[in-house]
């Protein structure tokens, strides 16, 4: 097949960048002081050796990962660099005959010079190039060809609608101690996706033709044309327009807060409350809301705010407000009040004798007086925390003393049996069995060997029994733990309440 380069797609791309209008809206393409771009893409090659094994190749293959950078400064005068590793395959018929990695780099120096809108950059320096060229051992294999070369080269920016940028580009190597020639052109689209004060970045949509020949010391000639296409990310630093930097520093730097403080349910302003504020993450002093509520005067440097605010009886609340330039922001604050710190006791009074429900019996908590209903219970609510004293009475028992602790946002269960006040009343002993470690409750046997009883506790570890006057011994025991008795002597009539603590046996 004869090597006929067709340099289209090249071509028309430099087209229709040139031919793009340049209008009001090109104010000036930003000069950055230093770029970086990395690109990977594809490589479509066409190629033929036609001295030594004569090789004719054509197809498209990976394009390894490209850099590219330069440096101008503040000044005309910069420098760039490039690197380039091409990956190449040769096949015939479906199979793989050689192939490998070609490495193109090249350095120099750099001038600019602005046309108008438009931005042109003239570049000389070194260009390194490993070429195409193979010999036959056998079998066909690759054996790349060092090309080094002065290069001369150009590359124009374009300013288009939208903030995008056209890039046209072109090189020429000069071969330095070997037969070459070639020339290589291209261009990009830029599409600006971020920029951070000095720092932006661009992706862009490129297009590259190249085309190559080579006569080797042996008389091997060797010839290539290589249409490249690719995606790339172009980071660079500095590059806003004169334009953009003088309305950027003649905007204000400062702008000023307003905040209102509100009851959330009634939205009566909350006076005297108090205020901090997080600007640029350093939490400043406390401020005091007026009488009205309102924090005003505060000249705060733009950007966001997180303010803090709390008021006696109230939950604290949070709020980030964003400072303009130049402006007032103003936020309304709702905080709700605290839940009140109390809880509530229920109590239950029953028969020592028959366990049933004692109706209107006399409940004392405090200075708060209430009386059971027909279930033999009363609930008090309101109740601070902490320790707390009942008194209970009923007509024809005597009355029983207890004392409770209460705890906040909780319903405390208070059980109370009370003993006839007739003559020859039994005693009621009551209490819980629990383990020592770890204060568990503890499903326990409990013997009275006087009284013939053995009796089980509940899942509660609790227990109540009923008993003659008189002296008796209880003895605790439950598995894994070390049995314990207790001698008590009781009266008629008397409630006594203990708890009981069993240690573990040791293994």
């Amino acid at each position: 097949m004869p090597f006929r380069p067709r340099p289209f797609f090249a071509v028309l791309l430099l087209a229709l960048t040139l031919g793009a209008p340049i209008s009001a809206w090109a104010q000036g393409v930003p000069a950055e002081q230093a770029s970086v771009r990395v690109r990977y893409g594809l490589a479509f090659r066409q190629g033929a050796q036609e001295v030594g094994p004569t090789v004719s190749y054509g197809g498209m293959t990976p394009n390894d990962v490209a850099l590219w950078a330069a440096v101008f400064g503040e000044g005309w005068l910069g420098a760039w660099a490039s690197v380039q590793r091409e990956g190449f395959s040769l096949s015939q018929e479906a199979q793989l005959v050689t192939g490998g990695s070609l490495l193109r780099a090249s350095v120099g120096p750099a001038a600019r010079v602005f046309l108008g809108p438009v931005r042109a950059e003239v570049s000389a320096g070194y260009g390194f190039a490993q070429l195409p060229v193979f010999s036959n051992e056998g079998q066909v294999r690759l054996v790349p060809t060092a090309r080094h070369a002065a290069l001369v080269g150009a590359r124009v920016l374009v300013p288009l609608p939208w903030s995008l940028r056209a890039e046209v580009r072109g090189e020429l190597p000069v071969a330095i101690g070997s037969t070459s020639e070639g020339f290589a052109a291209g261009g990009a689209l830029l599409i600006p996706v971020l920029r951070r004060g000095e720092w932006g970045g661009a992706l862009a949509l490129e297009y590259q033709y190249l085309r190559d020949s080579l006569t080797t010391a042996d008389g091997a000639v060797s010839r290539q044309v290589i249409s490249r296409a690719g995606v790339a990310f172009e980071l660079s630093y500095g590059g806003g327009s004169r334009e953009a930097r003088v309305e950027e520093a003649a905007q204000p730097e400062t702008g000023e807060l307003v905040l209102s403080v509100v009851d959330a349910e009634s939205g009566r302003p909350l006076p005297d409350a108090r205020v901090v504020l997080t600007v640029g993450g350093v939490e400043q002093e406390p401020r005091v809301a007026g009488a009205d509520g309102r924090l005003t005067g505060v000249v705060l440097p733009r950007g966001e705010v997180l303010a803090r605010v709390s008021a006696g009886g109230y939950v604290s609340a949070e709020e980030r407000v964003t400072v303009p330039a130049g402006g007032r922001a103003e936020r309304v604050v709702r905080v709700r009040q605290e839940p009140p710190r109390v809880g509530s006791l229920r109590i239950t009074v029953v028969d020592a004798r028959s366990g049933g429900p004692l109706a209107g019996a006399a409940v004392s908590v405090g200075s708060t007086q209430v009386f059971t209903d027909a279930t033999g219970r009363v609930r008090v609510e309101g109740l601070a925390p902490g320790p707390v004293e009942v008194n209970v009475s009923a007509e024809g028992f005597r009355a029983a003393q207890e004392a409770v602790v209460i705890v906040v946002g909780t319903r405390t269960e208070l059980p109370v049996t009370l003993v006839s006040a007739s003559k020859g009343a039994l005693a009621t002993l009551s209490g819980q069995v629990r383990g020592v470690r770890k204060g568990k409750p503890l499903r326990a046997w409990l013997v009275i060997p006087e009284a013939k009883l053995r009796r089980r506790t509940d899942v509660r570890g609790s227990f109540q029994v009923q008993l003659k006057q008189g002296r008796y011994r209880l003895i605790f025991s439950a598995p894994g733990h070390l049995s314990q008795t207790k001698v008590v002597t009781v009266r008629e009539g008397e409630q006594a309440i203990f708890n009981v603590d069993l240690f573990p046996k040791s293994r």
